[in-house]
């Protein structure tokens, strides 16, 4: 089978021109294409005015090796790679060797704990929050009634923080190994639209992801995994031995449980910071991490489809329009857009009580009003927060307790017309944007509740951004704070064979520990670290 790169079509080209294209490609007849597939489809939108469609196939030709061989060298016609998954290893029939733990039920704990029940190890699965349907119940409390559940919320629960997102699938890491291809295949297997296997930036959307969840809960349990919701993870039983090599014995749970456990992937989230400052009181090895700080700002979804699409705007092919931007400041920052989401909502994503925080989430429609974007600038701990690995949580909070205050210490967030931000000036109203943040909004001045580099970068970058995409700095376009937990703020860090590098038996994972971000990556982290669990066991 041969793969086909970079065919550019129209946008309304006819049904047969993808064929044809094909066989123009390869200089066959028309007999000799006997099968293809789209494995990617995107769009060109740079000229407005004359959108393409670019799609990438597998063919099934006649005489494939002349073929492939008159082509030799090109790049847009080789041998399609395989991307079929395979298990590296599976346990004995009947295991009846240690279990092993996953802490946290997140896209990165959901794929270790999938692929660890696929081979035959049927793990524990410890979640401190609830089934995804009463944490949705939950969340909902917060947004509608201002009530936080501190361990079940946006952050906590069944799915993770990428349940109430944009449901984003797709990732720059590199990936020889295609394990991207099996987190998109076994989220179709639970519910998830086919076209995520072909589009070129797949989402899903929150509500299609509960019933995914669910669904991948039924499998593993079915494979003899076990979930035990409601439990958080108390403290962690290290031993030390005589040749002073540390090792992890068992789990403490917070309702006075025990489980001995001597592989535990720690899958945590990038919001579980009690966890954080439990394993760094026990001596694991974490370090401090880069991450960013900044703002919701919001446009309505119609200028932002204007702006990227031109006069195909709306057109179904194409779908809500989305933006990337970055911006390298004279002070030295960047400020750029952190998971935008076309046809959303900002929402209120605290874990804790006394703090502010947004995020950013869409349907699969992405049909609501307004586009949102963090817009954020990049800080890092040599600079911004020195002298502790856990001083990027200390700053995290700092900054979500002065919005929660500035929002009327009600849960409501902060926010500003983007006009009054530029202008130096707080907000007293707002105008044409409306923000979408529930409970609700009180116009202030968002300077000063961000370090001033931050503001100085941010208004720096906002006209630089306007010409790029038209009436991104209007005056009336509205900003919601805090947005702080991009990333995590630590790395808990892990040797070549994905365990801690100071405690065995410790495999740090995910989003939480430093080595993903976002829903694709962090599958792809838990299906990596889930081998390694699966190696050492059987080792």
């Amino acid at each position: 089978m041969l793969r086909l790169s970079e065919i550019k079509l129209p946008i309304d080209h006819p049904a047969d021109a993808l064929r044809n294209a094909i066989i123009a490609r390869l200089a066959v007849a028309p007999e000799d294409v006997t099968d293809f597939t789209i494995v990617r489809r995107a769009h060109d939108a740079r000229r407005k005015t004359a959108i393409l469609m670019v799609y990438s196939v597998d063919v099934t030709v006649r005489q494939e090796a002349s073929v492939l061989a008159r082509f030799a060298g090109r790049s847009d016609v080789r041998a399609a790679p395989d991307t079929s998954y395979r298990f590296v290893m599976r346990a004995p029939e009947g295991w009846a060797g240690p279990r092993p733990v996953v802490i946290g039920a997140g896209p990165c704990g959901l794929f270790a704990g999938l692929l660890l029940a696929q081979m035959g190890f049927r793990p524990i699965i410890v979640e401190r929050g609830k089934v995804v349907r009463e944490r949705t119940k939950d969340t909902w409390g917060l947004w509608r009634r201002s009530v936080l559940n501190p361990q079940s919320n946006v952050q906590f629960g069944e799915g993770g923080a990428g349940t109430f997102s944009d449901g984003k699938l797709y990732s720059q890491i590199k990936d020889p190994r295609f394990l991207g291809r099996k987190v998109l295949t076994e989220f179709v297997t639970a519910g998830a639209p086919p076209e995520i296997l072909t589009e070129a930036h797949p989402h899903i959307g929150t509500f299609r992801l509960v019933t995914m969840v669910e669904s991948m809960r039924a499998t593993i349990e079915s494979l003899g995994g076990e979930y035990r919701f409601g439990h958080r993870v108390e403290d962690f039983d290290i031993a030390t031995g005589p040749d002073g090599e540390r090792a992890l014995r068992g789990l403490h749970l917070h309702d006075g449980d025990y489980i001995e456990a001597s592989h535990v992937v720690l899958a945590l989230g990038h919001s579980a910071r009690d966890s954080f400052r439990t394993l760094h009181d026990r001596g694991v090895h974490m370090e401090a991490k880069p991450f960013s700080i900044g703002v919701r700002i919001e446009h309505p979804q119609s200028w932002i489809d204007r702006a990227r699409f031109g006069p195909c705007a709306g057109h179904p092919d194409l779908g809500a329009a989305a933006y990337s931007l970055s911006h390298h400041c004279a002070n030295g920052r960047t400020v750029y857009s952190f998971c935008m989401c076309p046809g959303g909502r900002v929402v209120a994503a605290t874990s804790e009580e006394g703090r502010v925080v947004t995020n950013g989430m869409s349907q699969y429609s992405r049909a609501e009003f307004n586009a949102n974007s963090g817009l954020v600038v990049g800080i890092d701990p040599d600079r911004d927060y020195p002298g502790h690995p856990l001083a990027g949580i200390d700053l995290q909070e700092r900054l979500e307790a002065a919005a929660y205050v500035a929002g009327g210490a009600n849960y409501d967030a902060p926010g500003q017309r983007v006009g009054d931000f530029l202008a130096g000036r707080p907000s007293t109203a707002f105008g044409e944007v409306q923000p979408s943040y529930k409970p609700g909004v009180r116009p202030t001045d968002l300077a000063s509740l961000l370090p001033d580099f931050a503001v100085e970068a941010m208004r720096e970058a906002l006209p630089v951004f306007g010409r790029q995409i038209a009436n991104y700095d209007h005056p009336d376009a509205t900003m919601t704070g805090v947005e702080t937990r991009t990333s995590s703020p630590v790395r808990i860090t892990r040797g070549a064979d994905f365990q801690s590098i100071n405690t065995r038996g410790l495999f740090p994972a995910g989003e939480g520990a430093g080595y993903a971000g976002g829903i694709l990556s962090a599958g792809i982290d838990g299906i990596k670290v889930a081998e390694a669990v699966a190696s050492s066991l059987l080792a």
